[in-house]
């Protein structure tokens, strides 16, 4: 079962209010994304935890639903 990006978006922003998100469908199949998360949330936490942040806030979707995301994120400027 694949899943979209609207979903994605939407699991993310319920973690992240303040996020901007962009996804980009890497293969057209809505199973191979990149996305890019940027939040306040961030602020002074590791790349590895912001990473960790984002996976837990897609609730076990990653790899069932979802296949593979690549990810960026970041804290605003």
């Amino acid at each position: 079962m694949a899943m979209h990006a609207s979903d994605i978006e939407a699991l993310i922003k319920a973690a992240f209010p303040d996020a901007r998100i962009e996804i980009e469908d890497l293969a057209g199949d809505n199973d191979h994304y990149a996305a890019t998360v940027v939040s306040e949330a961030f602020r002074g936490v590791s790349r590895v935890r912001q990473h960790q942040m984002v996976y837990a806030a897609l609730q076990g979707r990653m790899g069932g639903e979802l296949h593979a995301l690549a990810l960026q994120t970041s804290a605003p400027d």
